[in-house]
């Protein structure tokens, strides 16, 4: 499933439309699980004329800003929310003889023959669609990006104090303090900070050392990852990511090259150096 830094990646894709109205709505499947929830009807009718003003990402979340057209008498704002599920990316066409493919269940179309689109193969991603002066609550009851100013040590240390019997890895994976940190990136966090992932998340919370060393490095990798990740979804291979899923591979830490161990840690699939790191005991 994306983690916050593919959803980055992918909002990014359809900013080239900021600036533009949408002249069309295209839904061939209505009915899919994709728009549970959603009024297709409102969307098909609302977002034609209005401009794509703004796009942010939160976690594994994305929401875009439709305003008005100047001069239309019309003031209500309209927000388009994207959940890109399992397998669910948003990309551009820019040919104008554009058809949607089977898997392409939104498409919003600009002038310029541009295209922006949502496909998601599996029906595990997600269209919701608001309008009002605010942004829908099923945006703002989001929990604070590890990247915002309100996910600070102080919060970190009371939350892994709180689940302090939980190997770490099992916490970096809890939606409600971690938005978009998933399999991968928290594997990235924990070896970049030297932890063990079945590392009692109390041992850490306890210890000023290296509570500070993860809160540094789950921003660090937050933050990096959005901004080195390639279109292809991957990494540098300084970084753990390549190497996680290579059989016996190898730690890429200079100076380290150590096999690369792995077991069900907090019901998933982890990866670690037993070199570097060392598991603290509660």
């Amino acid at each position: 499933m994306p983690e916050l830094a593919e959803v980055e990646h992918a909002r990014r894709q359809w900013n080239v439309g900021l600036g533009a109205a949408v002249r069309e709505v295209l839904i061939a499947r209505p009915e899919i699980r994709v728009f549970r929830g959603t009024d297709v009807a409102a969307l098909r009718r609302r977002l034609p004329g209005r401009v794509l003003s703004r796009s942010e990402a939160n976690g594994k979340q994305m929401l875009f800003h439709f305003e008005p057209l100047p001069g239309k008498g019309e003031k209500t704002r309209l927000w388009l929310g994207v959940h890109l599920g399992m397998r669910g990316d948003l990309r551009v066409e820019t040919t104008a003889d554009f058809q949607p493919g089977k898997h392409d269940h939104l498409v919003l179309r600009q002038d310029g023959g541009r295209a922006l689109v949502f496909e998601d193969q599996r029906h595990f991603g997600r269209i919701l669609f608001h309008e009002g002066a605010e942004p829908p609550a099923w945006w703002t009851r989001l929990a604070p990006s590890v990247l915002s100013a309100e996910f600070t040590r102080d919060g970190l240390a009371d939350f892994l104090q709180r689940r302090r019997r939980s190997p770490l890895k099992a916490a970096l994976l809890m939606q409600e303090k971690f938005p978009g940190v998933g399999n991968w990136m928290a594997d990235e966090i924990l070896w970049r900070a030297r932890l063990h992932p079945a590392t009692p998340a109390g041992a850490v919370a306890a210890d000023k050392r290296r509570l500070t060393e993860l809160f540094q490095q789950i921003r660090w990798v937050a933050q990096t990852a959005s901004e080195v990740i390639s279109d292809n979804w991957t990494y540098p291979p300084t970084w753990l990511f390549l190497h996680r899923w290579e059989p016996g591979g190898f730690c890429p830490r200079r100076g380290c090259g150590a096999a690369l161990e792995r077991a069900t840690i907090g019901g998933r699939t982890t990866c670690w150096c037993p070199r570097c790191q060392g598991k603290v005991e509660s």
